[in-house]
């Protein structure tokens, strides 16, 4: 088989580097994102209660709830010691793992896009791609005198 145009693969070439840096861009931009950023915000911090299936505090050996509730939890500060109520309480909770696990096929795809696409792009631009000429469009017999 003849070898590709120059002309056509350098077209091909441009069309799938421009097409590979959607991949290349998501996949970045993916990877270089912060991970400190997935902590709860403050003021959406979870009460006790509404967190206890992710955490339990425990203070000398004891649960959180059960020493509030025994009304045993003070802090001293300068007015005095002051008994401490569970509403005072707020848990945040920091969700990169979730978010993490979440990523993971958004990722891998992502790569095997970027992966097919620069082995695309390689095989064109060397021209180890198979070209078959274009073949001039066979005369119509009705055309014939």
């Amino acid at each position: 088989m003849p070898p590709m145009p120059r002309r056509l693969r350098l077209f091909f070439s441009v069309l799938t580097a421009t097409v590979l840096l959607i991949p290349a861009l998501a996949l970045y931009r993916e990877l270089s994102t912060r991970s400190d950023i997935w902590w709860t915000p403050p003021a959406m911090a979870l009460s006790l209660t509404d967190s206890r299936d992710r955490v339990e505090i425990y203070l000398r050996g004891k649960p959180l709830g059960v020493l509030l509730e025994a009304k045993q939890l003070w802090i001293g500060d300068k007015a005095g010691p002051t008994l401490v109520d569970a509403g005072e309480i707020g848990m945040r909770f920091n969700n990169w793992d979730r978010v993490r696990a979440a990523r993971i096929p958004a990722l891998l795809t992502y790569a095997a896009v970027c992966g097919a696409g620069v082995v695309l792009l390689l095989l064109t631009a060397t021209g180890r791609l198979a070209y078959r000429r274009e073949k001039e469009p066979l005369a119509d017999p009705a055309d014939t005198p």
